[in-house]
């Protein structure tokens, strides 16, 4: 195992050498990577710092983890992908935790209920959860349906996960499938919440993911906002166009 430099954050310099077994192929699509109590074993670092390794190399999309059984190179061929079935919602890596602050009815904001394709100011569920490491807040992430989901959806507004996921939840209760998704990303400064919430100065530049979720019939079911905290904001992907 190489010895630490000290001319890069020593997180870094781990990343950049999975990356480069990553990149030789000495670490294969679907390999484990070496936990963090590993790394920071082998590399005499503390966690915080093997975690942050870690995180590092999920932001530039080379590694995924797996919640309670590891964390594993990224099979990013194209051919992979496609034969993967589709996935939303939020997902959590496994040194992530998840809080539910608020789970409540609210009148849509503008961008939400255009989104939603819904008129301005009508009633909406609102899901604001805040994503925690050990070394603070890693994203801000609300979840917006329409108002009508309350009566079949209860569980939307209670401040507690739903087993299985939102959106076999919502699925199931409503019978709406999701079908397709749009997703937008963008970059402003943050708002007074968002600073207290991410504990950031000001002015301080966030940037915010949206996805929107469809039925088959174009029908919109879900708005998502993800907002990301200065320093969150790598996010790199490659993948081989062959077979």
């Amino acid at each position: 195992m190489p010895e630490i430099e000290e001319v890069l954050p020593k997180y870094l310099q781990i990343s950049g050498y999975i990356r480069d077994l990553i990149h030789r192929g000495e670490l294969a699509p679907g390999a484990e990577v070496p936990s963090e109590r590993e790394l920071a074993a082998s590399w005499k670092v503390a966690r915080p710092t093997a975690a942050k390794a870690l995180n590092t190399l999920r932001q530039q999309g080379l590694v995924q983890s797996r919640r309670g059984s590891g964390t594993y190179v990224t099979d990013t061929s194209a051919s992979a992908r496609l034969r993967e079935p589709p996935r939303y919602g939020t997902r959590y890596a496994e040194h992530e935790s998840a809080t539910i602050v608020s789970a409540e009815i609210v009148s849509g904001p503008e961008e939400v209920t255009a989104a939603l394709e819904l008129p301005g100011g009508t009633s909406v569920i609102e899901r604001k959860r805040l994503v925690t490491t050990e070394s603070g807040t890693a994203r801000i992430a609300t979840s917006w349906f329409p108002g009508e989901f309350a009566t079949a959806a209860e569980l939307l507004l209670r401040t507690e996960p739903i087993p299985g996921g939102v959106a076999e939840y919502v699925a199931r209760t409503t019978e709406f499938e999701v079908a397709y998704a749009r997703d937008r990303v963008s970059a402003r400064l943050a708002s007074t919440q968002e600073r207290r919430l991410l504990d950031v100065p000001r002015p301080a530049a966030v940037l915010v993911y949206h996805l929107t979720l469809h039925a088959a019939d174009n029908r919109p079911l879900q708005f998502d906002e993800l907002v990301y905290p200065p320093g969150h904001w790598t996010f790199q992907q490659e993948y081989s166009l062959g077979s």
